[in-house]
């Protein structure tokens, strides 16, 4: 498929981010259930005298979504989630946004700022179906490498079940699609709370170790759980 000159953009920005982290098989640290998404009064006034009424507003749109979606199928609280952060955040490369080559940031303050890169997109839609009730095991954080552009990038997987084929959940494109009619993408690999695991092939790989010893994803949790913006 033929991307758009700001997909492509987007896709560009977003490859030195995640070819820093590629290298990186030390990934994953456990983020608990018990790491709540809810937002109260006090950190809600926080976001707004830190980042202004807008940002303020986009949290509480999150709160709703998640209040409101409960009761949905899973299939469409994948919709509503993707579309909401696909709509809502801009793309903006990690160094413009916060001064650093690489940086995982959390859905509040993906939020606060509206702006975030693909490995911000992926992992705010990952945590916000987690709270929604989507098991963990059916969903993982995935790199892969954009074969038209020869860049890597991020998305989210769901497998409805362990045999299941993939479905895309991106931030380049705006409708989930089955991995396999995004053939544009080539899994590289793949973690989510409790493993890490190989993509050579399409479908859900060789599962190579479980979670340890984090850098990245262990400072992203304790800001998760502190609610720092």
């Amino acid at each position: 498929m033929t991307l758009s000159a700001s997909k492509k953009l987007g896709l560009s920005l977003c490859k030195r981010g995640v070819s820093a982290s590629i290298g990186i098989l030390s990934l994953l640290m456990v983020l608990t259930a018990s790491a709540t998404l809810e937002v109260n009064e006090q950190l809600l006034l926080k976001v707004k005298a830190k980042y202004g009424a807008a940002a303020s507003s986009r949290v509480l749109e999150w709160q709703a979504l998640i209040k409101s979606s409960g009761g949905l199928s899973e299939k469409a609280k994948l919709k509503r989630v993707n579309d909401f952060f696909n709509q809502h955040i801009e793309f903006v490369d990690d160094y413009f946004l916060w001064g650093l080559n690489d940086y995982w940031a959390t859905p509040l303050e993906m939020l606060a700022k509206g702006a975030g890169d693909c490995e911000d997109y992926s992992i705010a839609k990952y945590f916000t179906l987690r709270e929604l009730g989507v098991d963990d095991s059916k969903m993982r954080i995935t790199y892969v490498k954009a074969l038209e552009l020869n860049q890597a990038h991020m998305v989210l997987t769901y497998f409805e079940t362990p045999r299941s084929v993939p479905v895309v959940l991106d931030n380049l494109i705006p409708g989930i699609k089955s991995a396999s009619k995004r053939l544009d993408l080539l899994p590289v690999y793949s973690f989510n709370g409790s493993g890490l695991w190989l993509a050579k092939v399409r479908g859900t790989g060789k599962r190579i170790g479980g979670s340890s010893r984090l850098s990245m994803w262990e400072k992203l949790k304790v800001r998760m759980l502190n609610n720092e913006l």
